[in-house]
């Protein structure tokens, strides 16, 4: 039989019901999948950006501990360097007041020319010529004739008696700067030995240069060689 229009309205009416219904829950499932998949891509980045972050803190705390590695290594070399530039320069004041109390050797007549005797005579082993010149201080110059006999003595003993003419050389004198002993030279300049007080002292000085830091300073601990 035919539906009455009041049967297909209600017909129509429950399958617009049943559209709707079906559509509602088709769209509660794409919003809950929508939903759902946003969550999990804002996890994903929020995840990915922790990781960034992390690095990006972890490269930063490297740097700065690097840098502070950097500075105190720096300052321990800066503390360093000016600690042994202050060794030095109290090393350079014992060797100046050295030099001055070894200048007062000169005072003492009798010292002085065995000391001058003992300079020439080490000078002339040195050279081994048969013909030598002295020169020396210009006030030294008596003392100095005064010492030669006794040096060519002991020259003569160590060399087995060889001759030997020495000469003071009373137109060429030692510079200002000098405070005593003698210059021997020979072959007119060719071959010299430098025996003055300061080249003594210096040859010395470096000599004794570690043994002097280890009185002053300490030995070091750093230090495996001593030759």
């Amino acid at each position: 039989m035919p539906l009455s229009d009041a049967e297909a309205q209600n017909r129509i009416k429950r399958m617009l019901d049943v559209i709707d219904t079906e559509g509602n829950d088709e769209a509660d499932k794409l919003v809950a999948k929508a939903e759902e998949d946003y969550n999990l891509e804002k996890g994903r980045l929020i995840q990915q950006q922790q990781v960034k972050i992390m690095e990006y803190y972890d490269k930063k705390e490297k740097q700065v501990e690097l840098r502070k590695k950097i500075q105190i290594s720096t300052l321990h070399n800066q503390s360093r360097l000016r600690i042994l530039r202050a060794r030095e320069d109290y090393l350079k004041e014992v060797l100046e007041e050295a030099r001055e109390t070894i200048a007062q050797v000169t005072t003492d007549k009798t010292k002085y020319r065995t000391f001058l005797e003992g300079l020439i005579a080490q000078g002339l082993c040195q050279l081994l010529e048969t013909a030598v010149s002295i020169r020396c201080c210009k006030l030294d110059v008596d003392i100095v004739q005064e010492a030669i006999p006794g040096a060519i003595a002991n020259y003569q003993k160590l060399s087995k008696g060889r001759e030997i003419n020495v000469t003071v050389d009373t137109e060429n004198f030692l510079g200002p700067d000098v405070s005593g002993g003698v210059e021997l030279v020979a072959q007119g300049s060719k071959f010299f030995v430098q025996n003055t007080l300061e080249s003594r002292l210096s040859l010395i000085s470096q000599q004794m240069v570690p043994e002097l830091r280890a009185i002053l300073f300490g030995d070091n601990a750093n230090r495996k060689f001593y030759d």
